[in-house]
């Protein structure tokens, strides 16, 4: 049994990046170069992306909130027109729909996988809809074909926010390597990450194009001095110094996915078949194949309005970190003011007050799982 109360045990966080030493020094190369803003290093991580994802041109970006206002952008997405997500997600999904003029429709999650319910999408779909941005929580992707049948059907655009799905897959293809828009997200406590950061995956040349004009000011360029603007842009460019972590951070993508399964693994182990009838939480999707298992989440037993703070205050005492993924979107006041409210989304409003993190990045132990299901378990099996 795990001693989890002992004094020589260090804090044992939710996430933590892993940062080698020669991407230390090849930031450092960066640095004494002197062309440190976009340049070879993100020209070279765009190139080895594409080539993860089958050739699809990918576009780097210095956030994966950018990327889906530029799909939604790219796929002419404005004022008038209804574009459906889900309500348990990072608001950025939501607040770049308002941020291009559109409308933000949800639609409930499935209170199993926790991702939007895509019954519940097509339900939601009306003639002002052209657009739909499903999130794969925790890297767990929505049924894909399920998922573009319906877009096929309805004529509608697909923006995905894999901002956590970095090397998850779906029936053997990586997530990226098809369909439509798909946003990735390098911020700090993600499987790989650029300190902050995104990437655009997109079908084709014409749209890459027209994204790297939305990423800086609308400029194009042609010959020695020719500039030109033609559409309003942004100020979205990744550096070379965050090139270059990324460059480091990409070249282990097997092996921390892999290692993230097999922590993934020892989770469900060490939890036992009997965890959840014996504490009345509940575990997430036990799926190998298709995860990259970027986050761990356990549902917790309804206690009352406390129950979550109140765990994490227990777990915060015997030094293990803990996080929560994510609030309910449409109870925030800027979508209160909307017209959303209580009751809306049942799922999502259970699962937003109740879900809880665990602990889980690439230089974890398995003795670290161990050591943070005996806390769980030490609270909520009595």
């Amino acid at each position: 049994m795990t001693n989890i109360t002992s004094p020589s045990l260090p804090f044992l966080p939710f996430s933590k990046p892993t940062i080698d030493e020669a991407t230390i020094a090849a930031v450092g190369d960066v640095l004494r170069s002197g062309w440190i803003t976009s340049g070879p290093k993100v020209q070279a991580f765009e190139a080895q992306l594409s080539g993860y994802f089958g050739g699809r041109p990918v576009r780097t970006f210095n956030s994966g909130t950018c990327t889906m206002e530029i799909a939604l952008r790219i796929a002419g997405i404005g004022p008038g027109d209804e574009v459906i997500t889900t309500p348990v997600s990072w608001v950025a999904t939501a607040n770049v729909i308002i941020e291009v003029g559109a409308t933000p429709v949800f639609a409930d999650i499935d209170p199993i996988t926790r991702n939007i319910d895509l019954d519940k999408l097509e339900a939601a779909i009306t003639p002002r809809t052209k657009a739909i941005i499903p999130v794969y929580l925790s890297g767990l992707p929505v049924d894909m074909d399920r998922l573009y049948a319906i877009a096929r059907q309805y004529n509608l655009r697909v923006v995905e926010d894999a901002a956590q799905a970095f090397g998850s897959s779906w029936k053997g293809q990586r997530i990226g390597a098809f369909g439509d828009f798909v946003s990735f997200s390098f911020q700090a406590n993600k499987n790989i990450t650029t300190g902050e950061g995104g990437a655009l995956v997109l079908n084709n040349l014409e749209e890459a194009k027209l994204a790297e004009k939305f990423r800086l000011q609308g400029v194009s360029r042609s010959g020695v001095d020719g500039i030109d603007v033609d559409v309003l842009g942004g100020k979205y460019n990744m550096s070379d110094i965050m090139a270059a972590i990324g460059l480091g951070q990409f070249a282990n993508i097997e092996a921390i996915t892999a290692h993230r399964r097999a922590l993934a693994r020892h989770y469900f182990a060490q939890f036992g078949s009997g965890f959840e009838a014996a504490s009345g939480a509940q575990l997430p999707v036990a799926d190998f194949d298709n995860s990259n298992w970027h986050l761990f989440q356990i549902i917790l037993p309804d206690q009352g309005p406390d129950t979550r703070a109140t765990f994490m205050r227990q777990m915060a005492e015997l030094n293990v970190g803990t996080g929560f993924h994510y609030a309910p979107i449409h109870l925030f006041s800027l979508y209160r003011a909307r017209g959303f409210g209580e009751g809306m989304f049942p799922h999502a409003e259970k699962i937003g007050r109740l879900t809880v993190t665990l602990p889980m990045f690439y230089a974890m132990t398995l003795a670290d799982v161990e050591r943070a299901v005996a806390a769980v378990n030490s609270i909520l099996i009595k």
